[in-house]
């Protein structure tokens, strides 16, 4: 938001300002310091997590945004109109530095399935407006606009992805990981800050910033709310639990794993209870959306085996030994039990890297680092689904800059019968412009059935029938403002699983 639009604000929004808002005096000499926006999350029935930081100077190398080493109490505010004419409820929350000055408001008792508007006060200045909403109430079933995409690499690309997305008013929007990238800076659109790869918080919480800082990105956080989960470049790419990918560069990789974890979570609209521990942290989670739809959100970083035969793409036995895991016992366990449950009409399964077999050679070559190289997990979970009585969890996928969409085999070499389907969106930058007149398919895979080099995001529109399915994309992301079209369509109904031509 420029100075001018602020002052605007500030002018033109002072009429719905609550008493307490009302008291204040008028903007102090102090910056600015919501520059890195506002944002939603985690909604539930009745209440959001609204989220904001102070940070007048974000990119400042300490990571501590030109704060100093004192709480600042933050109003927050949310009404039933963006002009905060009809305020639903209000509060204040304490910024520390421990936190970098960030705010996480578990705001409650709302009206189910309502939109809201909210902001922000701190240091004689008042937020962006941001617009959210609550999950409707369990037992009713409206219609849901969702997107969902990955992959954000500051210097491939312009974020008009995120704008685009913002345009589209979804109801909620799913981010699958890949939210920053963790290298240094190289060549492209623009240069990442710090220059050098990540390691330290400090270094981390800059890097949040710098995304956190871009206008297109702050659109979409501000028009709704988003369920996030990460995948390796929020820490370091292609590691596994606490084992490396490289030694470069050096140093205590449980102490990286802390610092990179504790930042994801500063900048991140998430609940308490995902605050981490040391280099622990609880992201799998589910959220319901009434009675229509449960969203299961996955980690398959923090807690999986090593990749097998030293990662990439081969044929590679050890692959599917048994005891493998991409989850872990736990959340394995975990997830089946809510697959079983079937509390809305469709379970979603928002999670990192791509779940179908996906074979590169008639040989048997395949990624290590997804699925794939954890076959043994991803048939557990299959037969448990299916002796759980599910008729077709549909399975979100991120990571592979590319589009695809899948039908779920009970057997890939059979192709026997359809299970489930799998909805993989590309990347909003990660990987450039693309090329759209490439093809990924291969009669190797034949339950693929779609294969997109373009850069853009997934829309999904469900009602208790059936869910109608666009890829969406941008001919280009290496300059700015491009439109976005949808590439494909397809239709999943309720209870049929796999991709129909609608």
């Amino acid at each position: 938001m420029t100075q001018m639009q602020r002052r605007t604000f500030l002018l033109g929004g002072a009429a719905g300002v609550s008493a307490t808002l009302l008291g204040a005096k008028s903007a102090r000499a102090a910056s600015y310091p919501f520059t890195l926006g506002v944002a939603s999350g985690e909604p539930t029935a009745d209440g959001v997590v609204l989220w904001t930081r102070l940070a007048p100077s974000p990119l400042n190398a300490d990571g501590l945004g030109g704060m100093a080493d004192t709480p600042v109490t933050v109003e927050w505010q949310v009404a039933e109109d963006p002009s905060f004419t009809r305020p639903a409820t209000s509060g204040t929350a304490t910024a520390v530095r421990a936190s970098a000055h960030t705010v996480h408001v578990e705001v409650a008792g709302l009206r189910p399935g309502r939109e809201y508007w909210y902001r922000f006060r701190a240091m004689g200045h008042i937020s962006q407006v941001g617009h959210t909403r609550t999950a409707p109430a369990v037992g009713t079933s409206p219609r849901l606009t969702m997107l969902f995409a990955s992959c954000s690499h500051w210097e491939a690309g312009f974020f008009t992805a995120y704008r685009r997305m913002a345009e589209e008013h979804p109801d909620v929007i799913l981010h699958l990981g890949d939210y920053i990238y963790e290298g240094a800076a190289g060549s492209g659109v623009r240069a990442h800050q710090p220059s050098a790869e990540i390691s330290s918080l400090a270094n981390y919480r800059v890097r949040h910033a710098l995304y956190k800082g871009d206008v297109d990105l702050q659109a979409a956080h501000a028009e709704a709310p988003w369920l996030v989960v990460w995948d390796d470049h929020e820490v370091e790419n292609n590691y596994a639990g606490l084992v490396r990918a490289d030694s470069s560069p050096g140093g205590d990789f449980r102490a990286r794993r802390a610092a990179a974890y504790q930042a994801y979570y500063e900048h991140m609209p998430l609940r308490a209870a995902q605050a981490p521990v040391a280099e622990n942290m609880r992201l799998f989670r589910r959220v319901r959306w009434g009675s229509l739809a449960t969203f299961h959100m996955l980690d398959t970083r923090q807690y999986r085996d090593d990749q097998a035969c030293g990662d990439g793409t081969k044929v590679c036995p050890e692959a599917d030994a048994p005891e493998r895991t991409i989850t872990g016992a736990a959340q394995e366990a975990w997830l089946l039990d809510g697959l079983g449950q079937r509390l809305g009409t469709w379970d979603l399964v928002g999670q990192q890297v791509f779940f179908a077999q996906r074979l590169t050679s008639a040989a048997g070559a395949k990624s290590m680092d997804a699925w794939d190289g954890y076959s043994a997990n991803r048939g557990r979970l299959q037969r448990g689904w299916v002796e759980r009585g599910n008729t077709g969890p549909v399975v979100l996928t991120g990571d592979v800059h590319r589009s695809w969409a899948n039908n779920l085999m009970a057997d890939y070499a059979a192709q026997d019968r359809v299970i489930g389907t799998e909805l993989v969106t590309t990347s909003i930058t990660s990987s450039g412009d693309g090329n759209a007149s490439e093809t990924g398919l291969s009669s190797l895979n034949p339950h693929v059935k779609f294969y997109k080099n373009l850069r853009g995001y997934v829309r999904t529109v469900t009602t208790p029938t059936r869910m109608d399915v666009d890829f969406r994309a941008l001919d280009k992301v290496t300059i700015r403002d491009y439109p976005v079209k949808t590439v494909q369509s397809y239709a999943i109904e309720a209870g049929n699983p796999g991709l129909q031509t609608p």
